[in-house]
């Protein structure tokens, strides 16, 4: 494996790596936002109030994605290994 061979297998892992955690972190953010907005509304300063929605949407998230991250992963362990 040649050097340029090899920093385009890292630059491969990194995009593939940032593309995969991508729409848990949306998630996360988009449900963090909202939960400091209902929680300033309303003055409610809990901070369980603001976690547990944000747990609950990250599990969903990780859930609903974790078919396609996987196969996202598989294609790269493929393509890094050789393979078909």
């Amino acid at each position: 494996m040649g050097e340029t061979e090899l920093v385009e297998s890292v630059r491969q892992a990194l995009l593939s790596g940032i593309l995969v955690i991508a729409p848990v972190l949306i998630v996360a953010f988009g449900v963090g936002t909202l939960m400091g907005l209902v929680q300033a509304a309303t003055g409610i300063q809990e901070q369980v109030v603001g976690l547990v929605p944000r747990l609950v949407a990250i599990a969903a998230a990780l859930v609903l994605m974790m078919p396609w991250m996987l196969e996202r992963m598989v294609e790269l362990v493929r393509s890094c290994a050789g393979g078909p």
